[in-house]
């Protein structure tokens, strides 16, 4: 046995005793030295699932019996590395399958997307990561932005794999559609008056899912914000090159590893749960007063070099501002609010000039 198949058999022995997969991510925060695969059986019904480590922060299971699974599930988390919640609430479902804990009946994909920026609880090493996928990685996104970082690689990577898993679904039933998904888990920067909300990708067109709806209520989330143009998010490389139900998931505010309330993530939680082991989701009835819809009105993105939000850094997601309002001051151009109930997300200043800064946002409804 040579030396890489030691370190792998004592990753994989470490991996099985603990079912600590994210430990194993941040031990290697770019990659690791080759996949590996081994089998679990679920502790009650004996059933057995297939996993494979395919690099740092990227492992899959799949069922033995596969004619029991319609559906490929993606679940990622860490594209930014210090929104913890999302980091904590996976590396616990890894956990229980892992350990025999909880059955595998679905095709599952989970991604820690950006370990080396978990290390050092930010939210990148050099750029932002989810402005780099549906091919950003390969194109120069302002000032600042280099034009070959690991970042990018890491991007790259991740839209392969998903690619591949995708793919690799299909095959297995030529003769039907399969159920696609892909919830990328995240955490904001600032409080929001919503403390879960949810960023449903444009859809070229296509109808919005209620039954994807329900799905988010079930988890607990119920503002749902409709976007209207194409992005470079990972939630929007699923959707529009795979057909994927996908969503990039707001899991409350920012915190370090250890100080997230995860009482407040119960039903997420339980909800991922029942997907990944194909129990009854027990989803409501569709009911549109039980959400409250937004859809993305104006997009600020930074022009120059003196760039300033005008509010605090305290105020909230999903503030509302009078009509006329000045929300930001980019080289001494003013940037207002012009619709009554124009409400601010995702402010942040200290981006690259080019990229996006603040999004408002209005109420809607769907058909």
């Amino acid at each position: 046995m040579n030396k890489l198949q030691v370190v792998l058999q004592e990753q994989q022995q470490a991996l099985q005793s603990t079912g600590d997969f994210l430990a194993l991510t941040r031990a290697n925060e770019w990659s690791i030295a080759g996949r590996f695969s081994f089998q679990v059986k679920h502790q009650e019904s004996n059933s057995e699932t297939n996993v494979t480590v395919l690099d740092t922060g990227l492992i899959t299971f799949e069922p033995v019996e596969l004619q029991t699974s319609n559906k490929d599930i993606v679940l990622s988390s860490a594209v930014h590395g210090n929104e913890t919640a999302p980091i904590e609430i996976c590396a616990e479902l890894i956990k229980k399958l892992i350990l025999g804990e909880l059955a595998c009946t679905e095709r599952v994909l989970f991604i820690f997307g950006n370990p080396a920026s978990i290390n050092i609880s930010e939210r990148f090493i050099e750029e932002n990561m989810n402005r780099l996928f549906s091919g950003g990685h390969s194109a120069d996104q302002g000032q600042g932005a280099g034009l070959i970082n690991k970042e990018r690689h890491r991007a790259l990577l991740l839209e392969n794999t998903v690619r591949d898993f995708f793919q690799q679904g299909q095959s297995l039933s030529s003769n039907k559609e399969r159920e696609r998904c892909h919830y990328d888990l995240h955490t904001a920067i600032r409080g929001s008056k919503n403390d879960k909300f949810a960023v449903y990708p444009f859809r070229h067109g296509k109808a919005w899912k209620k039954s994807q709806l329900q799905f988010m209520h079930a988890c607990g989330v119920s503002t749902i914000l409709l976007s209207h143009s194409p992005t470079t998010t990972f939630s929007y490389f699923s959707s529009n090159e795979f057909n994927a139900d996908a969503f990039t998931v707001e899991l409350g505010k920012v915190m370090p590893f250890g100080e997230n309330d995860m009482a407040k993530f119960v039903q997420v939680k339980e909800t991922l749960t029942r997907l990944i082991s194909g129990q009854d989701l027990l989803l409501k009835d569709y009911d549109e007063n039980d959400f409250s819809i937004y859809e993305i009105y104006q997009t600020i993105n930074r022009q120059g070099e003196n760039f300033a939000l005008n509010f605090s850094d305290n105020v909230e997601n999903f503030t509302d501002f009078p009509k006329g309002t000045v929300l930001a001051i980019d080289d001494g151009n003013e940037i207002k609010t012009d619709k009554v109930g124009e409400a601010i997300i995702f402010p942040n200043a200290n981006v690259a000039i080019g990229q996006r800064a603040l999004l408002t946002v209005i109420p809607t409804s769907i058909e």
